[in-house]
């Protein structure tokens, strides 16, 4: 180990690289199955060669690099099977951590649920008006407003396991381009109505629905194989 990448200037570096290719991957500016070759990147970027390799390993860890022994790295791929195994496993974490959310949230709490989704509902407006040129912002604020709803929880981990999981469905609404219309729209809007109910059951029923429709509508566009 060198002590250059110890250095807090380098190690701002590192996290900054690692931030952008991650976000590059999961809004498929970087697609599926790209070769990622280090001095690319590098001049991408920029961070050491060094730094990168540490970067792709840790995204390998999380399952959006594949490390392939000595020719590198590339792109998590994408496939059906792999969507609906996420698309599950975020309904169950997330109906779970709304659950406990809903159980001991406070005003505060309400308050974030509420400034979330106002901005989504913004966004979605714009977007059912055929403005296409936001995408990622909407997504960014569609993540907000679910990550407000289970805030509250009170597990650190359940909320950043929820995040790491929901990151992966996002990747997979971008590479399909899933844009639902008025149905995720009026979702949205019944699960703010049951968060300031305190209506844990019905919020479960609804965000089954939405996921399961936004796995359906992904796969409808017939890019993921």
């Amino acid at each position: 180990m060198t002590t250059v990448v110890t250095t807090p200037q380098l190690q701002g570096i590192g996290e900054n690289a690692y931030r952008r290719i991650r976000t590059d991957i999961v809004f498929g500016r970087l697609a599926p199955g790209r070769k990622l070759k280090l001095e690319q990147l590098k001049a991408d970027y920029g961070a050491s060669v060094s730094t990168l390799r540490e970067i792709l390993n840790r995204l390998s860890s999380e399952r959006l690099v594949v490390a392939e022994g000595q020719r590198g790295f590339e792109v998590a791929p994408v496939s059906i099977a792999n969507l609906k195994e996420i698309a599950a496993l975020r309904q169950l974490l997330e109906c779970r951590a709304l659950e406990q959310s809903f159980r001991v949230g406070d005003m505060e709490w309400e308050g974030r649920v509420v400034a979330a989704h106002h901005r989504l509902a913004r966004m979605e407006a714009r977007m059912a008006e055929g403005d296409r040129s936001h995408t990622e912002e909407w997504k960014q604020y569609d993540w907000q407003f679910h990550q407000a709803l289970i805030s509250a929880c009170g597990s650190r981990m359940l909320i950043d396991t929820h995040a790491a999981v929901f990151d992966k469905y996002l990747r997979y609404q971008m590479i399909a381009l899933s844009y639902r219309g008025d149905i995720a729209e009026q979702e949205h809007a019944l699960l703010l109505e049951c968060a300031l109910k305190r209506d844990a059951a019905k919020a479960g029923e609804v965000l089954t629905r939405h996921v399961a429709g936004g796995v359906e509508h992904a796969l409808a566009t017939g890019t993921i194989k």
